[in-house]
């Protein structure tokens, strides 16, 4: 809604893109509020990446999905989107897909690693293949001397009032991310 998780992908997409034969894109899930919610909530203009249907989710060779957090889980939006996947999941048209997801909460205490376990049930039950980022940041992943958001889980980042930015080091995991999960879908469709 505020654009932290947008900040994210396109440090996502920039990592997958570096590994060579990789082409990343960018969509986001339709809006379930009404324009008039969304200005009392003083929501900016959503920007002009693609609206995706679930119908286009099948052509990818792997998927990092991301979204904010509400209440220690992903945003409504972001959930009902899952929900119209029903024709998918009958016909297990994303089974043996590569996946990964990321995240924004607004506190540090905000719900980054349930908001990541309660996600992984919706890639479960497609059958998709949960790719965390474990530890594989290296140093990155042990910074205490900044907030840091993200997990093993993935990416992440807090928006705090909305004010904060995704930082460098928070960008540079989520590039990392993006490599990384890029890097495993690559070998998997060569050994298809």
């Amino acid at each position: 809604m505020y654009g932290h998780v947008e900040k994210l992908a396109e440090a996502i997409q920039k990592g997958a893109a570096s590994v060579e034969g990789v082409e990343a894109k960018l969509w986001q899930v339709p809006e379930t509020l009404h324009d008039d919610v969304l200005g009392k909530m003083s929501a900016p203009p959503k920007s002009d990446i693609p609206i995706i249907t679930p119908s286009e989710l099948p052509e990818a060779d792997g998927l990092i999905f991301g979204f904010p957090t509400r209440f220690g889980m992903m945003a409504a939006q972001f959930k009902a989107f899952f929900d119209a996947t029903g024709s998918l999941w009958r016909t297990q048209s994303l089974a043996g897909k590569p996946a990964g997801i990321f995240y924004s909460t607004g506190s540090q205490g905000g719900g980054q690693e349930t908001t990541a376990l309660t996600a992984i049930t919706q890639l479960v039950h497609h059958g998709m293949i949960f790719v965390p980022i474990g530890y594989t940041y290296g140093a990155g992943m042990f910074e205490m001397e900044n907030v840091k958001g993200g997990s093993p889980y993935g990416a992440g980042t807090y928006a705090g009032d909305g004010s904060r930015q995704p930082t460098e080091l928070e960008l540079e995991q989520a590039f990392h991310q993006g490599k990384y999960i890029a890097g495993f879908a690559k070998k998997l469709k060569g050994g298809a």
